[in-house]
């Protein structure tokens, strides 16, 4: 008899908020950035045990994942950002379209924040004296706020990246 492994079972993540914007309109400003991850950061922190700066974890993590999407994205299309959650975790998803070797890139940065040395990549990335490449944004919220990342399968030209964020763990 054959016994079947069984996959373990995803938690479920209630949403929360979501909202969509076309991709030429939220690259027309860099602040677009900052007034989104604001935003969103206040209306899903009201029930936290420290409000504020629950805003300020989420909104500094978020503003950075829409800061790599305003940098590697394509106007082409729609920028979708859904945020959902399970006791202690938000989860966030970000859709937009990217050009095709932009994808490659998204591939390989989530890949290295699962890498055994990711976190030494991190600290050697931002001891430099240089600007900080676009895949230290995912190092960081993988070392500091201690966060999940995976890309899900999504329809070309567009990407999916799926963050969990366990914020109310994070010690300041």
């Amino acid at each position: 008899m054959d016994v079947a492994e069984k996959a373990p079972v995803e938690a479920t993540f209630e949403p929360l908020v979501q909202i969509e914007m076309e991709m030429e309109t939220f690259l027309s400003n860099w602040h677009h950035c900052d007034q989104l991850s604001t935003f969103i950061a206040r209306i899903i922190s009201h029930n936290r045990t420290d409000p504020v700066r629950h805003a300020n974890f989420f909104s500094s993590a978020l503003n950075e994942l829409l800061e790599v999407s305003f940098r590697g994205g394509s106007p082409d299309g729609q920028i979708g950002c859904a945020v959902y959650r399970h006791g202690r975790t938000e989860r966030v998803k970000l859709t937009f379209p990217c050009l095709s070797r932009q994808r490659q890139f998204f591939s390989e940065a989530v890949s290295n924040t699962r890498r055994e040395d990711a976190l030494t990549h991190y600290l050697d990335s931002i001891s430099t004296g240089l600007t900080p490449s676009r895949d230290v944004v995912f190092l960081d919220l993988a070392i500091n706020f201690d966060a999940q990342i995976r890309l899900e399968n999504s329809a070309p030209p567009s990407i999916t990246l799926v963050v969990d964020l366990p914020l109310e763990g994070v010690v300041s």
